[in-house]
């Protein structure tokens, strides 16, 4: 299983983007997938999860501006990021947890990260 995370960029404060995580790979089920980030010399953070069943949940610090959506047709899932601050600079991973057979364990897998810078 492979995770492919997309859709950085640099954009001025205030801005958008929106990132993409495409999983690919024999699965069974795909569930709760998340976006984290890690700025330069911090922890990785979380930033958004979304359950298979659509359920989400946010950071405190991008409630109201990031939002988290996933197409379980397509193995994706998205960030779509506004209203961008400068603090939003960091390298974005996701990750998602899998079950690679029926009645089999979850494992959980992480894509490489997509750098997103924020300008003032």
């Amino acid at each position: 299983v492979q995770l492919q995370a997309s859709g950085g960029g640099l954009v001025q404060a205030g801005g958008s983007l929106r990132l993409s995580c495409a999983a690919s790979g024999s699965t069974f089920s795909i569930g709760t997938i998340g976006w984290y980030r890690q700025a330069p010399g911090k922890q990785r953070e979380l930033v958004a999860t979304i359950s298979s069943g659509g359920s989400t949940n946010y950071a405190d610090s991008v409630k109201g501006r990031f939002t988290i959506s996933r197409d379980n047709a397509k193995n994706t899932v998205y960030l779509q990021m506004n209203s961008l601050k400068v603090e939003d600079t960091a390298v974005y991973y996701c990750n998602a947890r899998v079950q690679l057979r029926e009645f089999g364990p979850e494992f959980l897998y992480w894509g490489r990260g997509t750098l997103v810078t924020v300008s003032s």
